[in-house]
């Protein structure tokens, strides 16, 4: 029902006795006192349930808004812009607010100014929603942290092929709404849900694909071994996890991910895999052995020459102005001119919008690149040697190591992190003892203009090797790369405009 409906009803006399008024995001006053007004005798419960956000996983939340990148980076949406913020905030209020965080602002220092205004927003917020809670005792900050980063903070890594499970999956595989189709061997068409449920996708996800073949067989065996119920007792979850133990359900899921694994490594043996030693090149700047990339076009020559499909080419063109900060315009339409994207040239022209340099001059100045960690003692795949940006200011943040020249604060929150209980924006309401909790900090990172996999995959990452933060890391939507490039070239297209109709009772 329209609130407006429900504050000005069309017949004078009542249609029911009472309501129960529920709202998924903040209420406002200027609401809230019409609502008192005009029908406040008719209420009897009115309740601000804060879920405007989405819990994607455990570690992970979207604002469900893939429109957010477009209304905010696209030059003809500028009107949009600030309400677009304005959502995101709210819906960021609420999420610290069903994990019962105040967290301290930091946001990253950028030529865009969409971070500084965001990190405004939802500390405006936060302070009006915590004025007063339910005991009416202003609320402090808590032990957590919220940062706030553009998308063009690191274009490589969303952009870059990717060699983990879920990464490789949702880039290479046709895979719409965490669903994953494939034929069984009677020849029917087969659906799986790719999410938490599946505790043997959990577990593999993160993993390289040169280890989830092998780790299929024995994950199976180790779920189904911890699934006994300890009492006896027969309960419908406890029957549902005594399905999942028997041993057509158990080759079902293994079936899965065998076949999503074999699609994954068709697709790299046919073409990923020639390509992706030239990224990493690119990427990180040197090659396997250390050695300094001195002449990139050296290395994106051979991806140009090779039949690689057009995504693939601007995918390899992007990595290769990136490493340089920017190009001369006469070698981008070489450039362009080689991947045969003439009419579309925007793919890569449109980047300047998310303030990465893409054509330099000689008054250009460069933008500085804070310093990378030092992860040459790390094991790691000679094809998966880049790390995402995000991973570094996570670990840094946890230390306490960032910058404020680069990070400057919007709020301050407590210098030392300790003491208050994290739990998930999944799973908070299963945490109900405090053996069940993650004792220590939160950090929040919110990432305007979408997260790769690979960056959520860091949150995770780093969570585990501190164990006394939980990172939580969301955006507006999660992106794959293709999708990332579709969206970036449409930027420049002018806003349609909808038709309206109005129908007229007689």
């Amino acid at each position: 029902m329209c609130i407006c409906h429900f504050i000005f009803p069309s017949c004078l006399k009542p249609k029911y006795k009472a309501a129960y008024v529920y709202f998924t995001d903040y209420c406002s006053d200027e609401l809230f006192n019409k609502m008192k007004l005009y029908c406040g005798k008719y209420i009897r419960v009115c309740k601000e349930l804060n879920i405007s956000f989405l819990p994607q996983e455990s570690q992970v939340f979207t604002c469900d808004n893939p429109g957010a990148f477009r209304s905010i980076y696209s030059p003809h949406c500028s009107q949009d812009k600030v309400k677009t913020l304005e959502t995101l905030a709210a819906q960021i209020v609420t999420l610290c607010a069903t994990l019962d965080e105040n967290p301290g602002t930091v946001l990253e220092n950028t030529t865009l100014d969409n971070a500084k205004q965001l990190a405004a927003l939802v500390d405006y917020k936060l302070t009006k929603h915590y004025d007063m809670d339910d005991n009416s005792k202003k609320k402090g900050k808590t032990q957590a942290q919220l940062l706030i980063v553009e998308r063009g903070f690191d274009p490589v890594t969303p952009i870059l092929h990717e060699l983990t499970y879920q990464a490789m999956a949702y880039d290479l595989v046709p895979i719409k709404n965490d669903t994953y189709k494939y034929k069984s061997k009677d020849g029917s068409e087969k659906e799986a849900l790719l999410n938490e449920d599946d505790q043997l996708w959990a577990r593999l996800r993160h993993m390289h694909i040169a280890e989830v073949s092998e780790q299929i067989p024995k994950l199976v065996k180790e779920i189904s071994a911890n699934k006994k119920q300890p009492d006896g007792k027969i309960t419908i979850s406890g029957l549902s996890q005594l399905m999942k133990k028997m041993p057509h359900f158990r080759k079902q899921v293994k079936t899965v991910h065998l076949n999503l694994t074999e699609d994954c490594m068709n697709h790299f043996q046919k073409n990923v895999e020639k390509l992706c030693k030239a990224e990493q090149d690119l990427a990180v700047g040197s090659d396997v052995e250390g050695v300094k990339v001195k002449d990139p076009m050296r290395t994106l020559l051979p991806v140009l020459l090779h039949p690689h499909g057009t995504y693939d080419k601007i995918r390899a063109v992007l990595l290769y102005i990136f490493s340089l900060n920017g190009t001369t315009e006469e070698n981008l339409n070489k450039l362009i001119q080689h991947v045969k994207i003439e009419e579309d040239r925007e793919f890569i022209l449109n980047w300047r919008e998310l303030g990465v340099p893409i054509i330099s001059s000689p008054s250009f100045f460069p933008m500085r690149r804070s310093s990378r960690r030092d992860r040459t003692q790390e094991e790691t795949y000679s094809l998966s040697r880049w790390t995402p940006v995000i991973k570094d200011v996570m670990e840094d943040a946890v230390e306490n190591k960032l910058e404020t020249r680069e990070w400057p604060h919007q709020s301050e929150c407590p210098a030392a992190w300790n003491g208050s209980g994290a739990v998930s924006a999944r799973q908070k309401h299963k945490a109900s003892t405090q053996d069940e909790r993650r004792s220590g900090s939160r950090l929040i990172i919110f990432v305007i203009g979408g997260i790769s996999y690979s960056e959520m995959r860091s949150a995770y990452q780093v969570t585990q090797s501190v164990k006394s933060c939980e990172v939580i890391i969301g955006s507006s939507h999660i992106v794959t790369p293709m999708e990332l490039l579709d969206d970036i070239q449409a930027l420049s297209k002018p806003t349609t405009t909808k038709e309206t109709f109005t129908i007229v009772k007689e």
